[in-house]
């Protein structure tokens, strides 16, 4: 049997995160020398060295790397029986993390202020990701819950929507097809059309759209970000698919357009989501109810 501490663990936890011992001191507010310690009895427990130094660089070995996986699993596993004991106290307290695709950003930080108001006790960490990174950070289980569009089968997820999350198609306002109505699917084959990443919901609803209409426009620039792309297409790069609640502004201010193209606007969704294994604490059941319940009031 293995003889470790939770502290050993948070120690080792760190410097792997960081590949560095100095910065993991300055992380935990403790000395290099007591990190470079805690680490030292957690590899004479194992009986296998857990870093390697190479030159100025230290590096996980592959004992390393198991450890850290562990080491991971359990602390999610004691931030679930914290949640859980919170819960069975009936406190409206605790930590919510949520991580939100890049779209979603628009609209996720107003709704997460609405629920922040009404629940001021709950400290909230929100990160804002990709698809990939957050269906990565779900399979890592170090997520309460996610705001995305459709997740993809296959992933042991529990998904569930809450509001509509219509795509467009931009232009600058001197565009040629500005004003047409019915404007059919077939123009946009002459278009360059900026696009977003791989993997992208966005991306992949676009490129369903063009093969169901038989079309192939140019692609002439893939960005990952939302405002690299509308800066793009206002600056007359070319057009693009995007999410109507990331161009309120631009469109209040009549620096964007939308164009009038036959199918469109493509109706998807928003969901939350969580892996199916997850118990949920006190925090994320309140804040998935809340997005059930308040997510159909935003308007783009």
């Amino acid at each position: 049997m293995l003889h470790l501490t939770l502290r050993q663990l948070q120690v080792f936890e760190a410097v792997a995160r960081n590949l560095s011992f100095s910065k993991a001191a300055r992380e935990l507010h403790l000395s290099q020398p007591a990190v470079s310690m805690q680490v030292k009895l957690l590899e004479e427990s194992v009986g296998l060295p857990l870093f390697e130094q190479l030159g100025k660089k230290i590096f996980m070995t592959e004992a390393g790397r198991e450890m850290f996986h562990y080491s991971k699993s359990i602390a999610e596993q004691l931030h679930e029986a914290e949640a859980v004991f919170t819960q069975m106290k009936g406190l409206d307290k605790g930590e919510l993390r949520i991580a939100v695709a890049s779209t979603a950003n628009y609209f996720a930080t107003q709704l997460l202020a609405h629920f922040c108001q009404a629940h001021p006790d709950i400290v909230v960490h929100l990160d804002v990701a990709n698809r990939a990174e957050l269906l990565a950070q779900m399979e890592q289980n170090s997520l309460d819950l996610a705001v995305m569009g459709q997740p993809p089968e296959g992933h042991d997820l529990v998904a569930e929507s809450f509001m509509e999350n219509p795509l467009v198609v931009i232009a600058p306002p001197t565009h040629p097809l500005q004003g047409q109505t019915q404007i059919p699917a077939s123009k946009l084959a002459g278009e360059t059309m900026i696009a977003r990443e791989a993997g992208s919901g966005t991306r992949s609803a676009s490129e369903r759209y063009f093969q169901q209409h038989h079309i192939k426009p140019r692609t002439g620039l893939v960005m990952n970000t939302n405002e690299a792309i509308k800066q793009a297409v206002q600056a007359g790069m070319g057009l693009a698919v995007v999410s109507l609640h990331t161009v309120a502004l631009e469109l209040q201010t009549q620096r964007l357009i939308t164009l009038d193209i036959v199918d469109f606007p493509i109706r998807r969704h928003w969901f939350v989501v969580h892996r199916q294994d997850k118990r949920l604490s006190t925090a994320a059941l309140a804040f998935k109810q809340f997005l059930l319940a308040q997510g159909a009031s935003v308007q783009p």
